[in-house]
């Protein structure tokens, strides 16, 4: 099989997953429980101008599908899969919420935050699946003979978290557990469910 159409079905298989359980969860949940702001999200105020930076993330998942390793793309795919069941089951659970500041300004970001906005979930915010995927990402794009790539990766990584909690699209909480949620999932597929040996054959298919 050719490997961009393999990588781009890998990224199908793997991130269409997350869209159709976040959407599914947010049609079928119960109103959401209103998470309250703690000291770090009270340090960073709303600012529209954060969009660009949050879109970003949109760009950083193709990125991880396309130019990680391609024996990693299985573990990738399946990553996101079991992150985003998890986390299914957690807004299933426990749906929460936010009282969201109002978006009254002219600018373009505020605008494009508007749109944005008008499509997202109000409710699944913990934990972020955002970030949990996010944290996969880098993951699957780090290179250990190329550390000041790794970096870079990792600084708009924190970019992008930092541009979460500025537009008020999760709390900081939130953040911690995505985070938590994806390193734990990752470990864990990269231990029980695609060990080396699995990857190497589900690339070569």
């Amino acid at each position: 099989m050719n490997n961009t159409v393999f990588r781009l079905r890998q990224m199908l298989l793997g991130w269409g997953c997350v869209g159709l359980i976040y959407n599914s969860t947010d049609r079928w949940q119960a109103p959401g429980t209103v998470l309250q702001p703690g000291a770090i999200d009270r340090l960073i105020p709303f600012d529209p101008a954060g969009v660009w930076l949050y879109l970003s993330f949109f760009l950083l998942i193709p990125v991880a599908y396309l130019a990680c390793p391609t024996e990693r793309l299985p573990w990738l795919r399946t990553s996101f899969q079991l992150s985003a069941l998890a986390a299914g089951a957690a807004f299933m659970a426990w749906p929460t919420t936010l009282s969201y500041p109002p978006n009254d300004g002219n600018s373009l970001s505020s605008s494009l935050l508007a749109a944005l906005t008008s499509i997202d979930s109000a409710q699944n915010c913990f934990p972020s699946l955002h970030m949990a995927l996010t944290v996969l990402a880098i993951w699957a794009l780090h290179d250990a003979r190329q550390p000041a790539k790794n970096v870079l990766f990792w600084l708009w990584g924190l970019a992008i978290a930092f541009s979460i909690i500025q537009l008020r699209r999760h709390l900081f909480i939130d953040l911690v557990s995505g985070t938590g949620l994806g390193l734990a999932v990752g470990w864990l597929c990269q231990r029980f469910v695609n060990p080396p040996s699995r990857l190497e054959e589900g690339a070569a298919t």
